[in-house]
């Protein structure tokens, strides 16, 4: 980013792309619409507790009731990527919306289904990328994750399908690979330090992580703007 853009960002009060600055400008905004964030959190928690309760009734079984317990594991993958990805995609839209001090509903957080197909596949795409390079010794897995950090935003903040969000993505996150990893590290002991609360204290802990990440997001696409061709 060059000095100009950060100089222009700064005085509009935008954050710079780093680390301090996602989780300090994450960190404000989270405050300042917290009733917001905290009740579409806990609609994600409520979202994902029924896949905690059918894995475990998926394990700990004799081989009688294997074909059952087949059907139940699909059904649990079914639910995740059909269901629970759009809810979680809608959610960091969500957060952003809150990071760009827009209007922020709550029924944001369900925009996963207006873009719904595109959502889906973005999702079981990166997934699969992201498995293949774990896969290769655990490292490559991690440098595509952090590559492929904004495909979630790009899916319904621009409208892309799932080809152009990866290399968006691909394009955007150049230069700021470090900066997404430890950022994803820093989330560690931040999480640690909410299990320590108990339940509560996870819940604001992955609030404040979902913020600095959308964070670094829109401190990034300030450097595209709307109408670019981002899959360059």
């Amino acid at each position: 980013m060059s000095e100009q853009v950060k100089t222009n960002q700064e005085s509009n009060g935008i954050p710079r792309s780093t680390v301090g600055d996602s989780y300090g400008y994450g960190w404000k905004q989270f405050i300042k619409y917290f009733l917001e964030l905290f009740l579409i959190s806990i609609i994600v928690l409520l979202v994902q507790a029924p896949l905690g309760g059918l894995g475990a009734i998926t394990n700990g079984h004799g081989p009688a009731i294997m074909f059952f317990v087949f059907f139940l594991q699909l059904f649990v993958l079914a639910y995740a990527i059909l269901f629970l990805a759009p809810i979680d995609y809608g959610a960091s839209y969500a957060f952003l919306k809150g990071v760009r001090n827009e209007k922020l509903e709550i029924r944001d957080m369900f925009s996963g289904f207006e873009n719904y197909l595109n959502v889906v596949l973005a999702n079981i795409l990166t997934g699969f990328l992201i498995s293949i390079g774990l896969f290769f010794l655990i490292v490559p897995g991690i440098f595509v994750a952090c590559r492929l950090a904004f495909v979630r935003y790009l899916v319904i903040d621009r409208q892309l399908d799932p080809i152009e969000a990866i290399k968006a993505s691909w394009r955007m996150t150049k230069g700021h690979g470090w900066t997404i990893f430890f950022m994803g590290l820093l989330a560690i002991p931040i999480v640690i330090a909410g299990l320590i609360c108990l339940l509560i204290g996870v819940i604001f802990a992955a609030m404040w992580i979902r913020c600095a990440f959308a964070t670094l997001y829109y401190s990034v696409s300030q450097d595209y703007p709307v109408g670019e061709e981002l899959a360059a």
